[in-house]
């Protein structure tokens, strides 16, 4: 019942998969199938971390005698009558083991911690519950206290744990929430909000894997460091179908990494964008300042009056429908108005009669000024079709075509939005995605290239049955009853041929949506949930018309110009006041002597604003020490040396200001070349320089604060961050500064 570790096999993973991409083609065929079986295969890999976690945690002994084992997933004996011989932690029946006390033991006698390391049990702990055998001075608030002091005061791996052992009753009531509607969860640092999010994602799909494994759940988190911190806590728990993005990444074909100022990414999160936008779009739906000759091939010219162009814009603006899907009706009013130019021309009846052309004649002059090139070139011109990367890229490349997007804006905010071509940032994501609401896609395209593909493949899959039919063109006859042994042609034709394949090659439900812009997930859960936009929000309520949300944050923590400064603000645009709001009171991560530190900034925040309760102490106070500015990057290379030294297991933090981050990290890295910087692809070193907006979700044993005074300043919500970085440790805090 207890499982030991996969040695190697992560790195046996990562070899084979390396070379899986290292020889697949660019065909788009080749990437589809390399995409398919990475997919797969990672799957399959993730699901080994279960394993190499231990799957049995606690034991339930009932006052009937009974005795329950608990575990990380559910196993059953399938030679007899199907007993559990571990329940899944998510099965009502297990709920007893995070709820149970002495004053409401719920049937339970006994309560076993078992604590594993590979194949050996190295520890457990006992609870007794009976309240006649309960020592009178048992903590009444914690279950299972000494599990959880164990695993609070273990050092960070660079990896996030599961706490599917240590539950407590107010994380237990959260993770089991109902699915639907919007639940906002907010808790102060440490109070486990991140991982409270996650096992809610792992008991909705138990619990209800049949609505959402064909939707699909969305996980979004504030950047890639924290995704990758949290990446194994539900494959830990037997669940690899949540798709983990951040919102850079959330519109299909684009992967936003370029930086900007706070304040144009503060301008590009606000409601007003939307107008922006829409005036983006009706400006490229442009009306000639004069006639506009189109010559045709046989010397013909015909004339386009701006007085035609505007009342044929109007007529197509009036059917509501987005730019590009609109584009046809304005190709109709166009293309109607030359046509009766050149009908009247050859059709004119010389005694001042009908039209001599019959209505035939006209639909065939209609055709042909379609097919010319000229026309076609026109009407791009007047109505383009365009992309949102083609639309928001010409919007910050012209000056011209700002102001007329934003006469709503002062001309300094104007300025923020210019710049030049060359790559998105993480706030161009969410004006992508309205932009591809306003401008629509035609479904027309994309059906032809999805046909022409499709040809393609029965193309292929005839010349491999035709190679086939050359190799086997010999019938054998059977000696017995002179039949013939039947071919692959014989029972499998093209279009059969090419299916197999197709499904050979289907994607995961994860997969698929993050490839699908307009996919409905099932559920959505929003970590550091204070960080969001306006536009943003936005563009997660599309991702989820049912409204079925998770919603995690700290509005004291909020460091993002543009963030949340209430839920109800946030959500009343979408859900008005129908949310439910729970609050998580305890912190776990931050000992109480951190916690007495960062209180005092809280108080610069907000006065009505009250820290979490610490659950223990560490011991050991914070130390705060003065240097010379001069001195600064010295004094901060001699205090990592110091305190990474003093770790006898466990990761250092290095918290800098942003401006100040190149300059402190090439002093550092000189010194201590095993110091990684920033977000690396792991957090695996034991000391990692990074700034705050980077550690945010992020936890480690002792945290370095340097120059808090600049923190402050760089940020109208300077004591946000600071706040921030002051709660990352689980044990020891030391801060410098030169104030």
């Amino acid at each position: 019942m207890l499982y030991g570790r996969l040695d190697g096999m992560r790195e046996q993973a990562a070899r084979r998969l390396t070379e899986e991409l290292r020889n697949t083609g660019g065909t788009q065929q080749a990437r589809s199938q390399r995409d398919s079986a990475v997919g797969m295969y990672a799957e399959q890999v993730d699901r080994y971390s279960a394993v190499e976690s231990g799957l049995c945690f606690g034991r339930l002994d009932g006052d009937d005698g009974s005795r329950r084992y608990i575990g990380r997933i559910g196993i059953f004996d399938t030679s007899g009558d199907y007993d559990p011989l571990l329940m899944d932690w998510r099965a009502p029946a297990a709920r007893a083991f995070y709820l149970a006390t002495a004053a409401s033991p719920q049937g339970v006698r006994r309560r076993r911690h078992l604590r594993t390391r590979q194949r050996k049990v190295t520890g457990l702990n006992d609870e007794v519950l009976d309240i006649t055998a309960a020592s009178p001075t048992a903590h009444e608030e914690l279950t299972g206290e000494a599990s959880l002091l164990a695993a609070l005061n273990a050092g960070r791996t660079g990896r996030m744990r599961d706490i599917v052992e240590t539950i407590q009753a107010e994380q237990d009531r959260i993770i089991r929430a109902d699915l639907p509607g919007v639940l906002v969860v907010q808790g102060g640092p440490g109070t486990g909000k991140t991982a409270v999010a996650l096992h809610r994602a792992a008991y909705l799909l138990y619990t209800h894997r049949e609505q959402l494994s064909s939707r699909g759940v969305l996980l979004v988190g504030p950047n890639a460091t924290f995704l990758r911190y949290i990446s194994q806590v539900l494959p830990a728990l037997a669940e690899t179908g949540v798709l983990l993005r951040t919102q850079a990444d959330l519109f299909p074909g684009v992967s936003a990494r370029r930086t900007e100022p706070a304040r144009t990414a503060a301008l590009k999160g606000r409601p007003v964008m939307v107008e922006v936008l829409g005036n983006a779009v009706l400006d490229r739906q442009r009306v000639p300042d004069e006639p506009l000759e189109i010559e045709l091939p046989q010397r013909e010219i015909l004339t386009l009056d701006p007085a035609v162009v505007r009342q044929a814009r109007e007529r197509v603006r009036r059917s509501q429908r987005p730019h590009n899907l609109a584009r046809a009706l304005f190709d109709v009013e166009i293309v109607h108005a030359l046509a009766a130019q050149v009908a009247e021309r050859i059709g004119a009846d010389p005694l001042g009669g009908e039209n001599l052309l019959a209505e035939a004649d006209v639909a065939e002059i209609r055709r042909e000024l379609r097919e010319e090139p000229e026309v076609q070139a026109t009407l791009d011109e007047l109505w383009p079709v365009l992309t949102p990367q083609r639309l928001l890229a010409d919007l910050y490349a012209d000056p011209e075509r700002i102001a007329a997007a934003a006469p709503m804006l002062t001309e300094a905010e104007r300025g923020l939005l210019h710049r030049t071509p060359g790559g998105w940032t993480p706030a161009d994501v969410p004006l992508l995605d309205e932009a591809a609401e306003l401008l629509g896609e035609d479904e027309r395209a994309a059906v032809a290239r999805r046909e022409r593909l499709r040809a393609l493949e029965r193309e292929y899959a005839e010349g491999v049955l035709e190679i086939w039919r050359g190799s086997r063109s010999i019938d054998v006859e059977d000696e017995a009853d002179g039949g013939e042994i039947l071919g692959v042609t014989d029972l499998i034709d093209a279009d059969r041929l090419s299916e197999r394949q197709e499904d050979a090659e289907r994607l995961t439900t994860a997969q698929r949506a993050a490839a699908d812009r307009s996919w409905a997930f099932g559920h959505v859960i929003i970590d550091e949930a204070q960080e969001i936009s306006p536009m943003a929000w936005r563009l997660l309520m599309r991702r989820c018309p049912s409204r079925s949300m998770t919603i995690v944050g700290d509005v004291a923590q909020t460091g993002a110009l543009s963030g949340t400064p209430s839920w109800a603000e946030a959500l009343r645009p979408y859900v008005a006041d129908r949310w439910r709001l729970e609050e998580l009171t305890v912190s776990y991560r931050t000992p109480a002597e951190i916690m007495a530190v960062a209180a005092d900034v809280l108080t610069a925040i907000d006065p009505a604003l009250r820290p979490p309760r610490s659950v223990r102490a560490a011991g050991v106070p914070p130390w705060d020490r003065t240097v010379e500015a001069g001195r600064l990057a010295a004094e901060l290379v001699a205090a990592t040396a110091r305190e990474t030294a003093a770790l006898t297991d466990g990761r250092l933090g290095v918290i800098v200001p942003t401006g100040w981050i190149e300059e402190l990290a090439a002093a550092v890295v000189a010194a201590l070349p095993e110091v990684a910087v920033g977000e690396q692809p792991e957090l695996a070193n034991r000391v990692v320089l990074l700034t705050t907006e980077q550690a945010k979700g992020l936890e480690f044993d002792t945290v370095l604060v340097v120059d808090p005074e600049r923190i402050v300043a760089e940020s109208p919500r300077g004591h946000s961050d600071l706040y921030v970085a002051l709660t990352r440790a689980t044990q020891r805090l030391g801060i410098l500064r030169t104030a």
